[in-house]
This record gives C-alpha cells, sequence and structure tokens, in this order.
C-alpha cells in the first residue's frame, strides 16, 4: 500500500498528478521526513503505471530536494521545510479551478465564491490557525 493517496485523471500527465499527490502527503504529515518512499517497481505495481513513468517520478522528486537515496533502504523522504508560498499556492491551482467552474455553473459570481469561502473558513475547526493574509499558524 501507497503511504499517500492518488486517483489518477484524464487531461494531466500521469507523473504531474503522482508528483502533486506526494506533496500533498508531504504538505499534509501523511509522508514525513525520513520515512521511506516506495520503490520504482511498488509504485508501478500499485498504481499500474509503467516502470518509466514511475522511474520520471522518483527522478523529480529527487532532484526537487523531496526524496533522498539511502543505501540499503533506498529512497526515503527528505524535505523537512514547508514548501515556500508559491508552491503551496500552485498547489491549490486546481481546486480553486473546479470551485470557480462549481460557482459559473451555479450562477455565482466572484465575490459569491469568496463569501463561500469564507464560510466555510468560520465552520473549519482549523480556520482560527490562519488569519487572514497569514501564511503561518498564529503563536
Amino acid at each position: 500500500m501507497l503511504p499517500f493517496i492518488v486517483q489518477i485523471q484524464d487531461g494531466l500527465p500521469v507523473s504531474d498528478q503522482i508528483i502533486q499527490a506526494v506533496r500533498k502527503a508531504m504538505l499534509t504529515g501523511q509522508l514525513a521526513v525520513g520515512d521511506e518512499f516506495p520503490s520504482v517497481r511498488t509504485l508501478s505495481q500499485e498504481l499500474r503505471i509503467s516502470p518509466t513513468t514511475a522511474h520520471k517520478v522518483v527522478a523529480i522528486l529527487k532532484e526537487a530536494g523531496y526524496l533522498a537515496s539511502r543505501p540499503g533502504i533506498g529512497m526515503v523522504v527528505k524535505s523537512p521545510e514547508l514548501p515556500d508560498r508559491s508552491e503551496r499556492l500552485n498547489h491549490l491551482q486546481p481546486l480553486c479551478q473546479q470551485i470557480l467552474k462549481e460557482a459559473e455553473d451555479l450562477h455565482l459570481d466572484f465575490p459569491a465564491v469568496v463569501e463561500a469561502l469564507e464560510r466555510a473558513a468560520k465552520t473549519n475547526a482549523n480556520a482560527s490557525n490562519y488569519p487572514a493574509g497569514n501564511d503561518k499558524p498564529a503563536v
């Protein structure tokens, strides 16, 4: 079983979808620094993708600094720091596009989307930890 969840969708490169799922798992704590990362063979078999694609995913993650090679262990999660704000915003981009499309289908304008997000933030137990415009939890 993989330590992250990925749902392969049409229209986007499979490797990009897997990389995004791995980054999300790191952001949410599903993958922690020092955790073993699945081998190319395991990725290939579990996700039913070609070994070439699995190798590409591992190579990109290693090059980006998310994985490190450990002799006798294989790949381990390496990223000890929170990705920069730009990368975290990029991660939200597909979700934002889905929300905007749904709002368009419901004939809601942008201020209505903002209102819906504000309502959701009020009901989210963690919302109070992230004041508007701040990227780090309040201390």
